[in-house]
């Protein structure tokens, strides 16, 4: 790989993560070559320095500010229809960055690994961040190992930082929502956290529902590109977008309507939700991005978002007004209303 020492490839022996490969010494360092450098496959990286070192003038000419995040990931299962942690890590990351404007680059990687995790796993892991950092754009390019005895931790846990440019003329912030804005999903919601119901096994449901993880960086440009005046937008992670829907409303101090009927919600969440007892709007979704947008300038985000595989079922799917003030209102299909308040507690434990 560009940059790797020779001969250092290949030379990870057994079956488990054991305590040694967290020592410090070369069973560390071969986990290190032998898995994440040359999974990684990344040029800073590969270096092996305590630090990846960037050229200044090069990310400047991208724009005028530096975007900057963080976030663990504690996901259990580890993998889960359509995804697994590694691919949660990375696009969960990168949609942090996305969601400000900034153009995302460069992340971090430090994981936490349970003695006697399985090597297989690990680099099944690793290849779907190395995978999904590319479709993303973006390159991995310092990290961390620690092992812990057995017991200690439940099997793997990551954390991710990630760096991103914001070009000049961008704007976005949770309290630039205006009455006559509106508010704009691009997709069906609830997917990841009715995926992650169903890899637990918990319940006797069957479904087929994916989770809907992926990067958005690209989209969110799109968005940009028909409409460099977007006033909010998030990612509605854990909490659903009613967690994201009623910090946009408190931080604004403004209300917002979202109307039932509009709502992106698969059949096969709907009806699992309706069994369990759950509520979509507050289920997790790691590759959905609300965005409130000027009134006037809906049209043209939508149409270029549906252009986008992450944008195809986009919807209008409520609008900003100036009271009841920091709250949420949903407009319900049989005609009346109800608030929907900030989550209290979490619906389910350990979804990302």
């Amino acid at each position: 790989m560009s940059g790797q020492q020779p001969g250092r490839a290949g030379k990870l022996r057994g079956d488990t993560i054991t305590l040694a490969h967290g020592s410090g010494g070369k069973a560390m360092r071969d986990l290190i070559d032998d898995v994440f450098v040359a999974g990684f496959d990344s040029p800073e990286l590969a270096t092996l320095e305590d630090q990846a070192r960037f050229d200044l003038a090069s990310l400047a000419a991208q724009g005028d500010r530096l975007a900057m995040t963080t976030d663990s990931y504690v996901v259990d299962p580890l993998f889960f229809p359509g995804g697994d942690i590694g691919k949660l890590a990375v696009a969960g990351t990168v949609n942090d960055l996305a969601v400000g404007g900034a153009v995302p680059l460069y992340l971090t990687c430090g994981m936490i690994i349970e003695e006697g995790f399985a090597v297989e796993e690990l680099r099944r892991i690793v290849q779907a961040m190395k995978a999904t950092a590319d479709a993303a754009g973006v390159r991995i390019v310092t990290g961390d190992t620690k092992v812990v005895h057995k017991g200690a931790a439940d099997k793997l846990f990551i954390n991710t930082a990630g760096v991103g440019v914001i070009p000049a003329g961008i704007d976005i912030a949770a309290h630039h929502a205006k009455p006559g804005d509106v508010v704009i999903c691009n997709g069906y919601i609830g997917d990841h956290g009715a995926a992650i119901v169903d890899a637990r096994g918990e319940y006797s449901i069957e479904n087929t529902i994916k989770t809907d993880c992926a990067p958005l960086g690209g989209l969110i440009q799109t968005m940009l590109k028909a409409c460099p005046d977007i006033h909010c937008m998030r990612d509605a992670t854990r909490g659903g977008i009613a967690t994201v829907l009623n910090e946009f409303a408190q931080t604004s101090d403004c209300a917002i309507r979202i109307d039932e009927n509009a709502l992106p919600i698969r059949p096969a969440v709907r009806g699992m939700c309706e069994i369990l007892g759950l509520d979509p709007l507050y289920l997790a979704n790691e590759g959905k991005v609300i965005a409130i947008v000027p009134g006037e300038q809906a049209e043209s985000v939508l149409s270029a978002m549906r252009a986008c595989p992450e944008g195809e079922h986009s919807a209008v799917i409520g609008e900003v007004l100036a009271a009841p003030a920091q709250r949420v209102v949903l407009s319900t299909g049989f005609g009346g209303e109800r608030i929907v308040d900030m989550l209290v507690g979490e619906q389910l434990p350990r979804i990302c």
